[in-house]
């Protein structure tokens, strides 16, 4: 009884949660009729400024929509097998009754893979929900119920968890609608003029016309600030949740932890062909499992982190490439959600 209750509410949860997925889709869908039919179709005269601005509207709107779907439909990027306990590993902790034996056996395992960051106790982090060791910046999402690599938060607007292998696609996102709405702000000014001082006549083109001004002026003031916040996080190299916590490390917190300089940060996200920037294909650098550090004197003591491509993902369990350096025996774990 309890399980098919926790069931269903599970199942209400999800269909809820593309409540702001369809809301964002109906004002779009409006947005798209009333500037094409209403203003441009059934208000303008001028069939040169009627074509212009249908092609560039048309254009936003292909944009919008594509980095819009990428961000909802990119799903959140997941530790690797190297990182999850393996099946002989898990026996061994399950098996386990002492606490501290546990810890050592995670210990273990965690002296094999580039993790630098710890918890604010500064224990190594573990979650005990995905099994895995976390890597650098990666954090559980309860509404996701994973462990997504690099996360800035669940965005509710997109419905998935924005994050290493779709962060790029959000900011494109932001920056696209910003472009939808300042175009539409720009084209129908005019025309929001005359229908409000009565040089056109009434009619259903009054209300869409006055209305998209007013819906993109607001849109576009909202996703000024959050864009603008975004930029400077992109700047830093800092996600959300690192902007509110700062990472910790074995030295302590440093929110500049992974600051490596402005032009690195970008590529960081945006990838090295800027041709490829303003286009929502992913070509963030990396694998979202390890991140260079602003402190690079810890990746020199290790040949692992000193050369990035030695480290493989592949799920052998083998223990080639994995982290040799020698980690203190009594750094403890910390159980995390």
């Amino acid at each position: 009884m309890n399980m098919a209750l926790s069931r269903g509410l599970r199942c209400c949860q999800r269909v809820f949660s593309w409540i702001p997925v369809l809301i964002i889709t109906a004002v779009v869908l409006w947005s798209y009729y009333a500037y094409v039919f209403e203003l441009c179709l059934f208000t303008l005269s001028n069939s040169l400024e009627k074509v212009a601005y249908l092609l560039v509207f048309h254009v936003c709107f292909v944009m919008f929509s594509w980095t819009y779907w990428k961000s909802i439909f990119t799903p959140p990027a997941t530790p690797c097998k190297k990182f999850q306990l393996s099946y002989s590993d898990k026996q061994r902790y399950e098996f386990e009754e002492r606490p501290d034996a546990q810890k050592q056996i995670l210990v273990e395992i965690a002296k094999k893979l580039p993790i630098f960051t710890r918890a604010q106790s500064g224990a190594i982090r573990f979650c005990d929900r995905c099994q895995v060791l976390k890597p650098d910046r990666c954090h559980h999402c309860s509404v996701c119920e994973t462990c997504v690599l690099k996360m800035d938060h669940h965005c509710p607007w997109v419905n998935n968890c924005v994050g290493f292998s779709n962060y790029k696609f959000f900011l494109l996102f932001l920056s696209y609608s910003m472009l939808y709405c300042v175009f539409i702000a720009a084209t129908v000014f005019q025309y929001f003029l005359k229908f409000w001082v009565g040089d056109l006549p009434n009619g259903p083109a009054k209300f869409h016309v006055l209305f998209l001004m007013f819906v993109a002026l607001m849109f576009f003031v909202s996703l000024m600030f959050l864009f603008g916040y975004h930029c400077w996080l992109v700047a830093k190299n800092r996600s959300t949740l690192e902007a509110f916590s700062a990472p910790v490390f074995v030295s302590g917190p440093d929110r500049n932890g992974f600051n490596v300089g402005i032009r690195k940060n970008l590529q960081q996200v945006f990838g090295e062909e800027r041709r490829l920037w303003f286009i929502p294909v992913f070509t963030s650098q990396g694998n979202g499992h390890y991140f260079p550090l602003k402190n690079r004197s810890s990746e020199s003591r290790n040949p692992l982190l000193a050369n990035e491509d030695m480290w493989d993902e592949s799920d052998d369990g083998s223990e080639e490439g994995s982290l040799v350096e020698d980690q203190d025996p009594s750094v403890t774990i910390e159980m995390e959600e």
